[in-house]
Parts: structure tokens; sequence; C-alpha cells
């Protein structure tokens, strides 16, 4: 069930964004030839009016398919008023921004619902989830309340800090190497006080020992105003973050070791899913969408921000650019979003053998 959901947030998505082109392009009047979900070859297409719907074999993405995309394409004269590079920029730049302002509005709405209605979380100290196959598995339970690590009480953080202060067996800590000696958690479960011993694994990708749990906590629903107000923080804080990461890809090595791409994210969902952590799963699939138009709105061709530059281009020099300099950019463009691609795979398929993506 959590590779359907996965995969239902995921597609989700995609046609929201299509959505979003499609809706403006009919909004202000251009011909929408296609709608369709994942590319081609079609499995499955109908026409309504002048617009075929399908969905595609190969599940990457969507596409609107309007009319005149492609300045050096042959148009049937009825339909030449209504093309794409026969309209106003203004009309143009609003049928192209409106993928990206389509998962930025889902977003916000992820986001903003699930502080109105849900709230905030305020941590303490008792296990809220236990990761499959770690070292917590089969010792601590949920609901357990987590009263000191080794003697040393505290909250949330400072037990965390006493769990890595453990060094492992083998010295230089590797991933998933076994702490030299096991932690003392002392935990009070079910009206009486227990010492168990647990012992950490390093985490390669979070730089720090664990024991494989996750704190639980009690919400705090927001008021509207606040959780509006969380919801653009938040969304800020992501986009800058994001910007900074894309910009650091070209002279940080660590950065490209941190991009995660198209794999890692649904696997991520999906193991959010399958530990029943809607709330979790939901948040991804708000940061998906975030970064997706985030990603989108780069100023280069294929993307919809280089669209929207060309276009933009046209209105200040105040005629047409030529197909052939749109052309021949589009190849930079090509080349960085096929260059993105491949480092996100090669480092989910590296995190894929190496553990998996473990949601902490």
């Amino acid at each position: 069930m959590s590779w359907i959901l996965a995969f239902v947030g995921f597609a989700a998505l995609i046609i929201l964004h299509e959505f979003g082109h499609f809706a403006a392009a009919k909004a202000v009047g251009m011909r929408v030839e296609r709608f369709a979900l994942f590319f081609p070859p079609l499995l499955f297409k109908v026409k309504r009016g002048e617009t075929e719907y399908g969905v595609g074999a190969i599940p990457l993405g969507g596409y609107v398919k309007i009319t005149g995309m492609n300045p050096a394409e042959e148009i049937a004269p009825e339909h030449a008023e209504r093309a794409y590079y026969r309209q106003p920029v203004w009309k143009r730049v609003v049928v192209i921004a409106a993928g990206p302002a389509m998962n930025v509005l889902v977003a916000f709405l992820i986001l903003f619902a699930l502080f109105a209605f849900k709230g905030e979380q305020v941590v303490n100290s008792t296990v809220g989830a236990v990761q499959p196959a770690s070292a917590a598995a089969g010792v601590l339970k949920p609901g357990d309340k987590i009263v000191a690590v080794d003697g040393v009480k505290g909250d949330p953080e400072v037990l965390r800090t006493r769990i890595n202060t453990h060094t492992c067996a083998a010295g230089a800590k590797v991933d998933k190497c076994v702490a030299a000696t096991p932690a003392k958690v002392t935990v009070q479960r079910a009206g009486r006080t227990v010492v168990l011993d647990v012992s950490p694994r390093y985490d390669k990708t979070l730089k720090r020992m664990l024991l494989g749990f996750s704190f639980g906590g009690t919400y705090h629903r927001l008021p509207i105003g606040d959780s509006a107000n969380r919801s653009v923080t938040g969304m800020w804080n992501v986009t800058t973050a994001t910007v900074d990461t894309v910009t650091r890809l070209f002279y940080d090595s660590s950065a490209r070791k941190n991009l995660s791409g198209v794999v890692g994210s649904y696997e991520t969902t999906r193991q959010s899913f399958a530990a029943d952590d809607i709330d979790l799963a939901l948040r991804i699939l708000a940061l998906i969408s975030l970064s997706l138009a985030i990603v989108n709105l780069f100023p280069f061709l294929p993307l919809d921000g280089g669209h929207i530059f060309w276009a933009l281009a046209e209105k200040v020099r105040g005629r047409p650019i030529p197909f052939r300099v749109m052309e021949q950019a589009s190849y930079v463009g090509f080349v960085l979003v096929i260059m993105l691609f491949a480092v996100g795979l090669t480092n989910d398929i590296g995190r894929l053998q190496d553990g998996g993506f473990g949601v902490k």
C-alpha cells in the first residue's frame, strides 16, 4: 500500500502542475491539443472537444501540448490566432508560470492544513516511533518514556547528545558501526521503570550515533494567522536553501553529494507511508511540490523558467527572439537538467546500495 500511496502522491503533484498550465492556457484563449499524465507512448487517450486527454507509459512526468509552442511549427490557418507564440508576452508568462504557481499553492495548502488542523508538535521524551531493523527495534516500544541515558537526564536534545557520545567498537566511525558499549536507557513502561541495553549505531548521513527511534510529542493547533505565517516562513526557508544548494553544485562537492533525485524523494515518501507517519509523508510531498516549483523556475530551457525568461527578453527587445538563439540556449539548459538528474540518481542509487533512506 505504501508504494501505491507514494505513487498517487507523486502523480497528483504532476497532474496539478500540468493542470496549472492547462487551466491558464484555456483561460487566456490558447488551443490545448493534449493534456497527458506521464510520457508517451500513450496507454489510454480520449478526446473531449479540441483536447486529447491521455495517460503515458513512462511515469517520469507529464505535459500539456499547446498549439504553437514551437515557433517553427506548422499551424493550420484556423488555429493560428490561438497559437502560443502568436499571443502577447503577458499571456505566455501567465500560462508558463501557472504550473509552478500551482505547486507553490499545493505546498502552502498542505502545510497550512497540518498547522491549522493537526497543529505544531511539541516534542517530549516519549518514544514516538521505532525504526524497523534498528538498534532500538524489539527493545524500545512506542509510548515508552525515556527517563535517562547512561544516567543522564534532560530534554530530547540532551538525550540525543548523550547517545552520540558513544564510540564505535571499530574505532573510526563508519556507517552502521556498532558502539563499543551499549547505552543504558532508563524508561518508564506500563507503570514501572526498567533499564534497557541498546547499542547505538553510526549513521553517516546524519553523522551521529543513533538508536533508531523518534521522540513523540503533543500537538497544539495554531490559529489561522499563525498557521499561514508558519507555512510561508517554512516555504521561504526551503526556497532559499534550495537556491543555495543548486548554486553550490558547480563548485562544492558536498552539495553534489547531498543532492537527491526522484528515486530518493519517492522512497522517502514511501517509507513515511509504510511507517504510518502520514504527517511526515504529507510534509515531504509539500517539500517536493515546492522544490518542483523552484527548480522549474530556473531560467533555462526546457524548464518553465526558461520560457518565462525568453518571453520577457522579447518584451524588453521589442520583437521576437530568433528561434535559432533559443534553440541553442536550450541545449545548455538541457545539459544542466540532465546533469542534475544524473547526480541525483547516482546519489540515490548509492544510498539504496548503502542501506537505503532511513526516515528518522
